[in-house]
């Protein structure tokens, strides 16, 4: 009876652990430095929490996501433009071999999915039943990847930063929720109970946040087992590394063990800030389950604060300690949220980026309520100018967020995450997150959201299937307040949030305030009443359809703002002031500023900014900008920029208007139309005078992190010029009607792009087409292709030169499109000047224009690097002239593609260059003074 009843005992304490603990995973690992792997022999107890049976478990082996140039993960890199991935060699990339996967009776089928190499589906041998599990037992080695790719493998010192080292199972939830890494640290499987026993060399210390026991083995002297155990875990990370620098710092809620430091705060401050933060933790979210908290220099880098706590440490333009705590607490927060609400992280990640950030945003309201964003630096004078130095700290997550939308690059925030472009990813959604729920819990006042978010974890925190739509619930309890307008707009559309003030009148002691809805959103504006600058009321207006008026007391106001607290990340701040005794219905004063600033909606802002420019007839042009536009843009823009040539001692300059109309959820991405000009030198003592209206189209996929678009552009290029009487007798003055299609489809692996353009002028018709395709290989060897072909319709030019000719080297650019700093040239080093443009050749070459038609073919290929060979082919037919094949080749060095290149030309028609004399002359060049051209390669990895 007493072995029957402890078997009993035995079998129900199983039974109590298969309940508490539906998932276990038991891993074996050894650290093999030699060869930079881990062996592991790993068990597996998978529940069936539902009541399907299933036939197939599905298995994440994100560690073989690094395996080939073609995963999931290598295409994230390539779309990214980070070619480091796709240049690395084979060693350095990681992978995944199994040996075997065991269920403890048989051996067990599987396969990797063919575009998800990294997702692994195990057919089973019996079928899983409801509340039942299934035992397996897997056999592997896991080659580790370089750190250079993700920041986690082996490091050039030889240490281990591990994380998805392991296979883990996938949630099945009424279906299957697995998904490839793409880097953007959202794996997703069920909590388990793990243990992990792991033997690694004697000289390595273990970091993790799991309860850890250290051992000596047995079998090898030289090696150690540490014995890890966590309940209820996900993610563990494990460093492996001989030199750790990590500080365990106890506090009364939890024991923080980081490696961020700061040299310049001490001990005891770390630790009073460790505990302030902890605290702030357990009060304002929950208690944290686990008893130690890992966070790293590494996952800071993975989630920076972006702004100027980011400026280097002899610029300290905050307290002492700040720029620690805030990497600090930004950390906390997200490891604290990540390891406890099991909320999908790449379909639902919007609610816990929400939470993160507006925990941030009352912990500075609560510990730094009058911090500016410029910290200390607005005691300097020159600081204070800029209206950038009166914001608050936590206006830059709006500010951030807005700087997306007001390119029309912004997205829904329950778009899953692998689908957004990398600076939403990064900064814009977790801040339009944040920043809705601060919008949210000013409309319901009465601590309605931070009450909510507390009830959500305490509710959540360790459960799995936790969703926004159980936080909806609960926000939904908690107020009688209207929220569709939150839930059903602000998280899953793009559209903007944009009021105005459209008039005010006077009936009897009342002022009457219309507002309109510019967006046709249905959220809810505040409305301020100001009288003397102070703040002597506040209303919320609700389900504005296109208009709506409210009354408010004539006598105690002055002005009438809307969204004055700047809280609503509203898209157009500008039109929300209003002055009902405005003079002539001006409602701001004009401001003029020295410099770029941020916008400051209560003033009619312009800028001036000092410029400079050079070419060589008009020498350094230096001069002064004026314009509107802020750091973020605006639709409507306007630049006057007059410079002075300090060589041709003459006025020149240009000026332009322009307007930009975006449309949402349109493959029509923008419209925009202006005019511009400019005047400048293009000889010694030669002016021209440019005048452009244009009117552009720009269409865009719906998928944003599609790098590919069109544009069609139509616009009537007038140009006077000073008559130059060296050359052929030619009306120095014309017109061209220039409409132009472009298309373009850029990646790292394959770039398409091609074009086609129409001029009509009084003496003129042509038409040219141009195409171009890159492709890297997977032994990264790169080639280009460029394909030119131009043919005149009409041309009644001929006998007044070559002017509007198409030329095979050195386009005439009529135009005046191209940055020449020597147009007229034709000897010395500024003749030199490369512009791909027309027949694209290197080499100078006769017939150097064509009056009829010309086709070309360009092409190079990577020899080491960035030195390529390049070779161009080409006809030229000109007027009672034979055709003329031609041809060259050389070296082309690219230091920074469209940026800095030189080309050195080996052979050609004129045969071995490279041995002729004055070569130094034959060699072309491309260098860009251009900022934007910077800019836009910048750009292209955010956007």
């Amino acid at each position: 009876m007493k072995k029957i009843f402890q078997a009993i005992l035995v079998f129900c304490l199983l039974c109590t652990t298969s309940v508490i603990a539906q998932n276990t995973i038991g891993v074996n690992a050894r650290l093999l430095p030699e060869e930079d792997a881990i062996e592991i022999t790993q068990s597996i107890t998978y529940k069936n929490t539902t009541q399907d049976t299933l036939t197939t478990i599905y298995l994440n082996d994100w560690a073989h996501s690094f395996s080939s140039k073609e995963t999931p993960l290598a295409v994230r890199f390539a779309e990214d433009f980070e070619k480091k991935f796709h240049l690395a060699k084979d060693e350095e990339r990681g992978f995944t071999a199994i040996k075997s996967i065991y269920d403890g009776t048989s051996y067990l089928q599987y396969k990797r999915l063919d575009k998800a190499q990294d997702i692994i589906e195990v057919p089973l041998k019996t079928p899983l039943l409801p509340k039942a599990s299934y035992n397996l037992k897997l056999t592997y080695k896991v080659k580790l990847p370089y750190t250079r790719f993700t920041n986690y493998g082996v490091t050039k010192t030889k240490d281990y930063n591990l994380r998805y080292w392991y296979i883990t199972p996938a949630i099945y939830d009424g279906e299957w929720q697995y998904y490839s890494n793409k880097n953007l640290v959202d794996r997703y499987y069920p909590n388990s109970d793990i243990q992990i026993t792991f033997s690694f060399p004697k000289e390595y210390e273990i970091i993790t946040d799991f309860e850890t026991r250290i051992e000596n083995t047995s079998y090898n002297t030289k090696e150690k087992i540490a014995i890890l155990n966590g309940k209820d875990r996900i993610n563990p990370r494990v460093y492996l590394t001989k030199n750790p620098n990590f500080e365990k710092i106890e506090t009364d809620f939890l024991t923080l063990n980081s490696n961020i430091d700061d040299r310049m705060v001490g001990d005891p401050i770390r630790a009073l800030i460790v505990d302030r933060i902890a605290g702030f933790m357990k009060e304002n979210l929950g208690e944290y389950p686990h008893k130690t908290l890992l966070v790293t220099q590494l996952d800071y880098k993975e989630n920076q604060v972006y702004g100027l706590n980011q400026l280097p440490n002899f610029i300290r333009p905050f307290p002492d300690g700040f720029q620690y705590e805030i990497k600090l607490v930004k950390t906390i927060i997200n490891k604290y949220v990540d390891n406890t609400l099991l909320v999908n992280p790449r379909m639902d990640r919007w609610i816990i980026d929400g939470i993160k950030v507006h925990l941030m945003q009352r912990y500075i309201d609560t510990f730094y309520p009058d911090l500016k964003v410029v910290g200390s630096l607005d005691k300097y004078w020159l600081v204070r100018q800029f209206y950038l130095s009166k914001l608050e700290f936590n206006d830059q997550y709006n500010l951030l967020y807005m700087n997306i939308a007001r390119l029309n690059l912004d997205q829904p925030l329950s778009k899953p995450y692998d689908s957004l472009i990398k600076y939403n990813v990064q900064i814009a959604n977790a801040y339009k997150s944040g920043a809705g729920l601060r919008y949210l819990g000013d409309f319901l006042e009465d601590d309605v959201v931070n009450n909510t978010i507390k009830e959500f974890y305490t509710n959540y925190n360790l459960k799995q299937g936790v969703s926004p739509k159980d936080f909806e619930n609960l926000i939904r309890k908690n107020t009688s307040k209207d929220v569709d307008w939150f839930f059903n707009e602000y998280v899953t559309t793009r559209r903007k949030l944009d009021f105005k003030i459209k008039n005010s009148k006077r009936e009897g002691d009342s002022l009457v305030v219309t507002i309109k809805n510019k967006r046709d959103n249905p959220a809810p504006i505040s409305v301020y009443g100001l009288k003397d600058g102070e703040v002597v009321s506040k209303t919320w207006v609700e389900n504005i359809e296109k208009t709506k008026s409210i009354a408010l007391p004539a006598d105690s106001i002055d002005r009438v703002v809307l969204n004055y607290d700047e809280i609503i990340p509203e898209y157009n701040l500008r039109d929300s002031y209003h002055n009902p005794k405005g003079f002539l219905g001006l409602n701001k004063p004009i401001q003029l500023k020295f410099l770029q600033d941020f916008e400051n909606p209560s003033k009619n802002q312009a800028f001036i900014i000092p410029t400079a420019e050079f070419n060589i007839y008009d020498g350094l042009s230096p001069g002064l900008k004026l314009y509107n536009n802020t750091i973020l843009r605006k639709n409507f823009r306007y630049k006057f920029e007059p410079q002075f040539g300090l060589r041709s001692k003459a006025i020149i300059g240009k000026a332009s208007l322009s307007y930009t109309h975006f449309l949402e959820d349109s493959k029509l991405f923008s419209v925009r139309y202006g005019v511009s000009g400019n005047r400048s030198s293009f000889g010694p003592d030669l002016f021209f005078e440019r005048f452009v209206p244009f009117l552009n189209f720009s269409f865009k996929p719906r998928d944003f992190r599609a790098n590919r678009g069109s544009n069609l552009s139509t616009r009537f290029v007038r140009v006077q010029r000073d008559e130059d009487f060296r050359q052929e007798s030619q009306d120095p003055d014309y017109s061209v009607f220039n409409l132009r299609f472009s298309h373009f489809d850029r990646a790292i692996i394959n770039t398409v792009s091609y074009n086609a353009d129409l001029q009509v002028a009084k003496d003129f018709t042509k038409l040219s087409a141009t195409f171009f395709y890159r492709h890297l290989y997977l032994n990264n060897r790169q080639l280009n292709l460029r394909f030119y072909a131009g043919t005149f319709l009409r041309n009644r030019t001929r006998d007044s030169g070559d002017f509007f000719s198409f030329a095979l080297d050195r386009p005439t650019d009529y135009l005046f499109d191209f940055n020449y700093y020597g147009r007229s040239e034709d000897s010395g080093i500024f003749s030199q000047q490369f512009i791909f443009a027309e027949g694209g050749f290197k080499s100078r070459l006769q017939p150097a224009f064509a009056n009829e038609w010309i086709t070309t073919i360009n092409a190079s290929t990577t020899l080491w690097k960035y030195i390529y060979a390049y070779g161009d082919v080409g006809l030229v037919k000109n007027r009672a002239q034979t055709l003329e094949p031609v041809y060259d080749s050389g070296i082309q060095v690219s230091l920074l593609d469209d940026y800095f290149e030189i080309f050195l030309p080996v052979y050609s028609n004129l045969g071995w260059e490279i041995a002729q004399p004055n070569y130094d002359q034959k060699i072309r060049f491309i260098v860009s003074l251009d900022i934007d051209t910077l800019i836009r390669l910048f750009q292209r990895r955010w956007y």
